[in-house]
């Protein structure tokens, strides 16, 4: 096994002659850059239509006026109009507009059940603004410069049509109690 670790150290030591450190990390970001087009670049892009995570019977329980109220546990970071005031519900946008694929995510605690639950809010594109039940929840919202952090940003610039209509919000998973 001598010739396996001869082998080994001439590999090495040739390696080492030729490259430096500079080379090395210039081909560890060269790397780096390639995987960027590879992989999504901003942490912002979610599925439209994410699956609940809630209980059914949030929405079967909750009243009508407390769907278009501001103060339902579920819009803690909503900023816009509702489409449960628009022709549409909670987490569907009314017929004629289309969800957004990005959205923010807003952490909102349901005093019912005691539990905290990630919601994902998605602006509905293509038809002129509704008009009726605004809310501007800022839970937790950050500066502007970090835009898929905050919520006061147009999220129908991914659509075809950047026409903004109302906001839809969707459970997507339990928070960390």
């Amino acid at each position: 096994m001598r010739w396996l670790d001869r082998f080994g150290e001439s590999l090495t030591r040739k390696v080492a002659h030729a490259s430096s450190r500079r080379s090395v990390l210039c081909s560890i970001g060269k790397v780096f850059v390639g995987t960027a087009f590879v992989m999504p670049v901003l942490p912002v892009a979610r599925i439209a239509r994410a699956a609940e995570a809630a209980p059914k019977t949030d929405l079967e329980t909750a009243t009508e006026e407390e769907l278009a109220s501001c103060d339902y546990w579920r819009y803690c970071a909503v900023d816009g109009f509702l489409c449960t005031c628009c022709g549409g519900s909670a987490t569907t946008c009314p017929p004629g507009s289309e969800p957004s694929p990005i959205s923010w995510v807003g952490t909102c605690h349901n005093p019912k059940d005691g539990k905290d639950y990630l919601v994902s809010y998605h602006d509905c594109c293509g038809k002129t603004a509704c008009g009726r039940c605004y809310c501007g929840g800022q839970v937790r919202e950050r500066p502007g410069y970090e835009f898929f952090l905050h919520n006061d940003v147009n999220w129908c610039m991914a659509n075809s049509n950047t026409t903004y209509h109302c906001t839809v919000s969707t459970i997507v998973g339990l928070g960390k109690n």
